[in-house]
């Protein structure tokens, strides 16, 4: 799943992150790309408190790609 957050000032990223986890399947992947410079902060952080695997964080032409493998 994809969830484009780009131009989305904080916590719009960090929200969509957590709907798009819930909705998918335990071990499959969420690529959220977000140009909010709270995300580079707030989205580790996040899956560190909810049990969540970040997989990759990846610069890119527009701030940045997480990649967010759900774990539980």
């Amino acid at each position: 799943m994809v969830v484009d957050s780009l131009g989305k000032a904080c916590p719009v990223p960090l929200i969509e992150l957590a709907k798009a986890v819930a909705q998918v399947e335990v071990g499959e992947e969420v690529l959220v790309f977000s140009d909010d410079p709270g995300s580079k902060v707030d989205i580790p952080v996040w899956c560190r408190m909810k049990g969540q695997t970040l997989v990759t964080v990846e610069p890119g032409e527009r701030g940045w790609s997480f990649l967010v493998r759900r774990a539980n």
